[in-house]
């Protein structure tokens, strides 16, 4: 896989990660906080996910494939359960999800 494909999977995880923590720590001070606890749960591991992901990319694994199938499975799952909520950092956080599931499916079938 070439750098240049890496690095920018690398950088579609970072940026998806903090767009899942700031969605996380949002949601946290929304009125109802209980109804948006799938959505929460989702934010923090696809942030986990996604930075695991960059980490092993930036070594330059033979794990990067495997590790970036998960991360594309665990980003549509959260970009669904944003996808549902109105409110603009959900929003934001599933369109950040989307792109890296779509970068991280290039990379896995790229071996």
């Amino acid at each position: 896989m070439s750098y240049q494909k890496s690095r920018e999977c690398i950088d579609a995880c970072v940026a998806c990660a903090v767009a899942c923590n700031y969605c996380a720590t949002s949601c946290l001070q929304e009125e109802d906080v209980k109804m948006m606890a799938k959505c929460i749960q989702l934010d923090l591991e696809c942030a986990a996910i996604c930075r695991a992901a960059a980490e092993v990319m930036s070594l330059g694994s033979g794990y990067s494939a495997h590790l970036c199938r998960v991360c594309a499975d665990v980003c549509n799952a959260c970009a669904e359960e944003c996808g549902k909520h109105h409110m603009e950092h959900c929003q934001a956080c599933a369109e950040a999800c989307r792109k890296c599931a779509e970068v991280c499916e290039q990379m896995a079938t790229a071996v």
